[in-house]
């Protein structure tokens, strides 16, 4: 598998995706991206700025997307009924979706990996990530993978969100020297 940056070639895979995990998610009878959300300017938007990466299969198929942000999400500058574990600098996925036929083979964790990855080698000691409160499927991945439950944000549009976070300092210096 590799992980790349996501280009506008892409597109058109990216949003195969997109719609699938709408439905996907649209089965657990919650409104988390049932309105359009993400539409194809802002995954095409993701593109042009730099933060839309893919995992791919051996032979090159797109099998799962994110958007990787650095630092800059304002709706976690306040989180309720809990805290984040730290107020270091942190990367912060949005947009993260596997292609239907690759779900429950463990491509949410590697794709949650990779992206861990990316942090370590800018020396990011914070992983930070959200979802709604009714995707289980996405929370179980979270808990699954180190992430620790800290409160509840809202979006710009007052939607709630649970939040999450990972440390990860005390990995850094161990992995950059294997190399990873």
């Amino acid at each position: 598998m590799i992980f790349r940056k996501g280009k506008i070639s892409d597109l058109p895979r990216m949003m195969e995706i997109v719609k699938q995990a709408q439905i996907s998610i649209g089965k657990l009878g919650i409104d988390q991206w049932q309105n359009g959300y993400p539409a194809e300017k802002i995954m095409r938007n993701d593109i042009e700025n730099g933060c839309s990466f893919v995992l791919t299969a051996d032979k090159g198929e797109i099998i799962a997307i994110a958007s990787l942000i650095y630092n800059d999400e304002p709706s976690y500058d306040k989180i309720y009924d809990g805290a984040w574990l730290s107020n270091d600098d942190f990367i912060v996925v949005h947009r993260m979706a596997v292609g239907e036929e690759f779900k429950k083979k463990g491509i949410a964790s590697r794709l949650l990996r990779e992206i861990e990855k990316q942090a370590i080698m800018k020396d990011i000691p914070s992983f930070k990530i959200d979802t709604h409160e009714g995707n289980i499927p996405m929370r179980r991945t979270f808990e699954s993978n180190g992430f620790k439950y800290c409160g509840r944000i809202f979006l710009p549009d007052g939607n709630p969100r649970v939040a999450y976070e990972k440390r990860i300092l005390r990995h850094n210096k161990i992995l950059k020297s294997a190399g990873l």
